[in-house]
């Protein structure tokens, strides 16, 4: 994640003052911690990776950033199956950084998931430019690009498509 992709992540959370995030997609915790920092002090990260050894990592780097362990609440297993048991609404943020596959899913999760004025983000939405290139795409691409028009024409969503990183799409419920 570059510097600006994570600064832009801090600010996001800061401008809903997000006391409850979910992140689909743990990583090795670099995300989490600019969330954190942007974060209400009170404020708990969820975070949701199928790979436990991801989490670990994490774990010892929110640590190792000063973030007492009750800040974040780690969820191994597949976004999917995981989401469906999160509160309805119970969310001021959701974060997604997980298979490009699953996007249009996690939209309706992220959807059912958000407070009114709750805000979706979803990081690499340029796909290294792919999302606009005229040529054949892998599936992955043909789903941002889905996930980009659903976000674009949905009458529930204020969108935004930020040139930081790889691109951070996000939009606000309304």
């Amino acid at each position: 994640m570059s510097p600006g992709t994570g600064a832009a992540l801090r600010l996001l959370a800061a401008s809903v003052d997000a006391k409850a995030v979910a992140e689909i997609g743990t990583g090795c915790g670099v995300s989490g911690i600019h969330l954190l920092h942007g974060m209400r002090p009170d404020g708990v990260l969820t975070t949701v990776d199928p790979e436990p050894e991801h989490q670990q990592f994490a774990r010892q780097a929110f640590r190792a950033s000063g973030f007492a362990s009750n800040r974040a609440r780690f969820i191994p297993g597949r976004a999917l199956d995981v989401l469906p048991r999160l509160a309805d609404a119970g969310y001021d943020l959701v974060f997604c950084d997980g298979d490009r596959l699953e996007v249009m899913d996690y939209l309706a999760e992220s959807l059912r998931l958000l407070r009114p004025g709750g805000l979706v983000v979803f990081e690499g939405a340029f796909a290294n430019g792919r999302t606009v290139d005229s040529g054949p795409q892998p599936t992955e691409v043909l789903r941002l690009r889905e996930l980009l028009r659903a976000v674009r024409e949905s009458q529930e969503l204020v969108p935004s498509l930020l040139p930081v990183g790889d691109g951070l799409l996000c939009a606000v419920k309304r």
